[in-house]
């Protein structure tokens, strides 16, 4: 079991890609602490797992102090040997109205709340001299796409942010990775006309969209010592989409 005994924190982790990841966590012998506003989803899926297995507690990961008590539970309940920084929204605006309010809220969570996670987790581990963090980017990190300007941007970001840390860590015994998914089927495209779904599969090379699954197995590779001699880098999980066009 590539993750036996060791405690993992995933943000955003009580639906979508967090929640499959932290079953993926707990199949691989792990225990994880779910990090996420939904206490519904949050404490059902404990619930499913086993109160032994995993912990819920609610927090807003640009929300410090919420930050540091989420690392104190996290380490009475199973330590923190590694992070998937995952929690993120997102956001469809032309550039031109984009509000000072919608700009700063995408920011604030999916570029921010990644540093504030990623910072904690660096004081804990640091400490130790081990541990492993993967940052959730996205394709959008990669390439333009219209309408997505604070989305894109805090992408962007992330993928910098990941590189940036792994330099300032490579000797402490700690890795820092990212990964971009392509468009997954998870809730964040719940509100999508089924016209725009088929779309969004056939800019994929495969032609659909991934599964939660399907990026929780590369996080956990990421996550587990087996990937002891990766870090500064990004995976992309993408169907094909950033390879070009056929």
């Amino acid at each position: 079991m590539r993750l036996k005994d060791k405690g993992i924190i995933v943000t955003g982790g009580a639906s979508g890609i967090g929640a499959a990841t932290v079953r993926r966590i707990v199949a691989e012998g792990g225990r994880a602490v779910i990090a996420d506003l939904d206490r519904e989803g949050g404490e059902a899926l404990v619930n499913e797992l086993g109160e032994d297995k995993a912990r819920y507690v609610e927090t807003d990961v640009f929300n410090t102090e919420q930050v540091d008590r989420l690392f104190d539970e996290a380490e009475a309940f199973c330590g923190v040997d590694g992070v998937f920084n995952n929690a993120g929204i997102g956001a469809i605006t032309p550039s031109s109205e984009c509000s000072d309010e919608d700009w700063q809220k995408v920011i604030d969570i999916n570029l921010t709340g990644v540093f504030k996670i990623a910072r904690k987790a660096l004081q804990v581990m640091q400490p130790k001299g081990a541990g492993s963090i993967v940052n959730c980017a996205s394709i959008l990190g990669h390439i333009g796409q219209s309408q997505t300007p604070a989305y894109s941007a805090a992408k962007g970001g992330v993928l910098n942010i990941t590189r940036t840390l792994a330099l300032e860590t490579a000797l402490d015994g700690i890795r820092v990775n990212s990964i971009s998914p392509g468009y997954i089927d998870t809730p964040i495209l719940e509100a999508l006309d089924e016209e725009s779904l088929e779309g969004l599969k056939n800019l994929h090379a495969v032609k659909r969209l991934g599964k939660p699954e399907e990026i929780a197995a590369p996080v956990v590779f990421l996550l587990s010592d087996e990937a002891s001699f990766i870090t500064g880098t990004d995976l992309l999980v993408d169907g094909g989409f950033t390879a070009g066009k056929s």
